[in-house]
């Protein structure tokens, strides 16, 4: 009989493959200001991470840090400690990662421009062809329902109309990330709806990995596959909620549902203890 060789008697075991790895990786991220002469601790020792596809929020009361991590993350400010990684790679300061969109919380559109010259800025700093530009940017005009406000300036929108401006002029570049620092804020509850309900239909199409910065648990709900929930100053990881909400999310009816009730009054109970923390007397 002959010899079983090590192969036919230990069959050789395949690696699985390895995990991908995360959009935005956050390691023990802390942030100190001076101000006036003394030192203000805003973020201390912050690690999280966002999946690709994925849409997290960061939700904590006024003050906490959570767009100073937003900004840290897209390189706009310098950490004092800890690490971001970027699809897995240090991100060196200053330098702005190409797959990275940023959606600030005023709109910052260019007033002597178009809805339309708005929109194309990106992918003009990109070099796109023009007929390939002028598709992305006709395609963005109608995801975003501004169709016959092309050749408006933005003095003539409403608040709502120039955000959506300024989500498509971030996604008409295609971005794999999405940073979002409360752009919705400054919205009535009707246009910020209507923006949420924008922004999901976008994200379902595409499913970019966002981070999005807000105050508004309702807001942080309707939009978040999670929740992270920061303590007052200095910023802290307290608590990561999943929300098991099903998708696609109708921000109207979803409101009425036990499961969000339910997420809403654990959140809250934890949220409200960090707010009277800060409560000024």
């Amino acid at each position: 009989m002959g010899e079983r060789g090590p192969d036919a008697a230990n069959p050789p075991r395949h690696a699985a493959p390895p995990a991908a790895a995360p959009a935005i990786e956050v390691r023990g991220l802390g942030k100190r200001f001076e101000v006036r002469g003394h030192d203000v601790e805003a973020v201390r020792d912050v690690s999280f991470a966002v999946r690709a596809g994925e849409f997290v929020c960061l939700l904590g009361p006024s003050g906490c840090g959570k767009s100073t991590i937003l900004n840290m993350v897209a390189t706009l400010i310098a950490p004092s400690a800890g690490e971001i990684l970027i699809e897995g790679e240090p991100q060196p300061r200053g330098r702005v990662h190409p797959g990275v969109g940023y959606v600030f919380q005023k709109d910052t559109l260019f007033p002597w421009r178009t809805v339309e010259q708005n929109i194309r800025y990106a992918l003009e700093l990109a070099g796109v062809p023009r007929d390939e530009m002028n598709e992305r940017v006709a395609a963005a005009i109608a995801q975003a329902h501004l169709g016959g406000f092309e050749h408006a300036y933005p003095a003539a929108l409403s608040g709502g109309m120039r955000q959506r401006v300024s989500l498509m002029r971030a996604l008409v570049a295609r971005p794999q990330i999405l940073l979002m620092d409360e752009p919705f804020g400054a919205l009535d509850t009707h246009t910020k709806l209507g923006m949420h309900g924008t922004l999901l239909d976008l994200w379902e199409r595409d499913h970019q990995a966002v981070l999005f910065v807000t105050h508004d648990l309702s807001e942080a709900l309707t939009l978040s596959d999670r929740i992270i929930l920061l303590s007052a100053r200095p910023g802290r990881v307290k608590e990561i909620f999943d929300v098991d909400l099903p998708r696609p999310r109708d921000e109207v009816s979803l409101r009425e549902t036990p499961r969000y009730a339910e997420l809403s009054s654990r959140i809250w109970h934890s949220l409200g203890e960090e707010f009277r923390k800060v409560r000024v007397p």
